[in-house]
């Protein structure tokens, strides 16, 4: 008998795989650079080769976007995530939902990146508040790890004071509250909580906490969050646990809607009752909610759609910060680099992984914390053995990014002549907070980052591997040292510039400069 075609189409539909890839292969051009896909992988961009790595389950501590540009003017994007690899001149795309496509619209970096910001996460016009790029951020997580107390906050914010650095944000880090889903304080730590923030207020500070979406399992909170259906749930229709680096804990369902709104409103009473200023969104990682047995209130939800709604949620408060996030370029988010390691290595890694962050939109965004950020450096390391050059250098390149933001205590483990250099790295940061805000401002009305590489401000002049120097804005050019010593060549782009000393140089050139450990150099273009 023969068989109708419409019954072998019917057979033949039955046998595709679930989860069918749809693949794009992208061939290099000779001289063409890729960037984007995920902040963390600045420091091997552009690429040359690339093991495959998941958006969906991935983000290597930090930002991601289903977003790659060209120094070439090519660029695609996916509202979903993918798979992308790099391998013999080729990007190869893996996809489960889609066949992502390659456009051209621009012949540089900057016009395939304006062009994927306008029509993907145009810029709302909105910033996060001002004090972030205007003076220094500090976090108490170095100091005090998990022993966040009442008198040691204070103790921490008075020495800031004392030591010549400027008040600006002060977040308290993680185990301040009594359980997680639970947003008040341990009263055997933080006695009077609101005197503490009236304390910090008076001495020019502003508040953040840091908060994640977990929830502690049987507690109050969570049996009321469960009853009222606002926890992320599996097949059995009960509240999932998940796996963190904290424990197990069930957590909010961020693509409900309603628990957006509680997260919310429990937030403003904190903010009310306390004089918090705002928070620090931690935990919005994608590879906590790559599980095929979650059952989110958005049934079509994806992994990523958690992280998303945890960004939207930051999006209420003027003072918030993330480090996880999937597609919120253009929003008026505070963006930090994952935490590092302390290390030269790490140093180096700051400067290309700030360019990867402008590159997929997220403009507002802080290097990792001066001297870094994992904790388990600052606990093998006697105070006396510290590496103080890589402390100083560290500080100068947070110096004239769009913040910089402190932890460990300098004046705990540094020389008094170093901890003027750190001083003057931190009123550096003011002087130029003018022109940082303006830079801000723009992004925020253009999309364009606030940090740039030298591909992006000045195309096919073979700037495509300067991951060293970058750009605030187009006026200012800034070459930190990020190895030891103290001298360095610097790349001069074409045009005239004045530099940190106040002579004028002829650009188009390479030049070598003595960089003694109290100097940072950088240069303003003139016109």
């Amino acid at each position: 008998m023969r068989l109708k075609p419409y019954f072998l189409l019917l057979v033949w539909l039955l046998n595709l795989p679930v989860n069918a890839q749809h693949r794009t292969d992208i061939p290099m051009s000779d001289d063409e650079a890729w960037w984007g896909g995920a902040t963390a992988l600045g420091s091997v961009m552009p690429f040359t080769s690339l093991k495959p790595f998941d958006l969906s389950c991935e983000n290597a501590n930090n930002q991601v976007s289903s977003l790659l540009v060209s120094s070439h003017g090519r660029c695609l994007w996916s509202d979903r995530p993918f798979k992308f690899s790099v391998s013999n001149d080729t990007i190869h795309i893996d996809s489960r939902y889609e066949t992502v496509k390659v456009e051209k619209p621009g012949t540089t970096l900057r016009e395939a990146y304006l062009a994927m910001a306008r029509r993907h996460f145009a810029p709302d016009g909105l910033l996060p508040d001002t004090l972030f790029f205007s003076r220094p951020q500090y976090n108490t997580w170095i100091e005090l790890m998990y022993n966040q107390n009442q008198h040691d906050i204070l103790a921490y914010a008075r020495q800031i004071r004392d030591n010549g650095l400027p008040p600006g944000i002060l977040m308290i880090d993680d185990n301040w509250q009594r359980y997680y889903g639970n947003f008040d304080f341990k009263r055997e730590r933080f006695p009077d909580p609101r005197a503490m923030v009236d304390s910090l207020h008076r001495q020019g500070f502003k508040v953040m906490l840091w908060i994640s979406p977990f929830v502690t399992a049987d507690s109050p909170e969570y049996r009321a969050l469960a009853k009222e259906g606002l926890l992320l749930r599996d097949t059995s229709g009960q509240p999932t646990i998940i796996r963190w680096w904290n424990g197990q804990s069930a957590c909010f369902d961020l693509t409900n809607p309603a628990s957006l709104d509680y997260l919310e409103r429990t937030l403003r009473d904190m903010m009310a009752q306390y004089g918090i200023d705002g928070f620090k969104f931690d935990g919005g990682d994608n590879t906590f909610y790559d599980r095929p047995d979650l059952r989110p209130h958005r049934a079509e939800a994806l992994s990523v759609d958690q992280t998303r709604g945890w960004a939207e949620l930051g999006c209420r408060f003027r003072f918030n910060e993330y480090r996880a996030c999937w597609q919120k370029g253009g929003r008026p988010l505070v963006q930090r680099l994952g935490d590092k390691e302390y290390s030269w290595d790490a140093v180096r890694r700051l400067i290309p992984d700030m360019m990867a962050a402008g590159l997929l939109g997220y403009a507002y965004a802080c290097p990792d914390m001066i001297g870094g950020g994992s904790f388990e450096s600052f606990l093998q390391i006697e105070t006396d053995k510290f590496d103080q050059e890589l402390i100083v250098r560290s500080a100068q390149v947070h110096a004239l990014m769009p913040m910089m933001q402190f932890s460990v205590a300098p004046w705990r483990i540094l020389s008094a002549r170093n901890m003027d250099i750190i001083r003057s790295a931190a009123h550096l940061h003011m002087l130029k907070a003018p022109y940082i805000l303006e830079c801000a401002r723009r992004s925020a009305s253009t999309g364009e980052p606030i940090v740039r590489s030298l591909e992006y401000e000045f195309p096919h002049r073979g700037y495509t591997d300067v991951k060293d120097e970058f750009m605030i804005g187009s006026r200012l050019l800034v070459a930190p040292m990020t190895t030891r010593g103290t001298s360095r060549t610097i790349i001069l782009p074409p045009g005239r510039w004045k530099d940190d000393q106040g002579r004028i140089l002829r650009g188009g050139r390479t030049v070598t400069q003595a960089v003694p450990l109290d100097r940072l150099p950088y240069f303003e273009r003139l016109k």
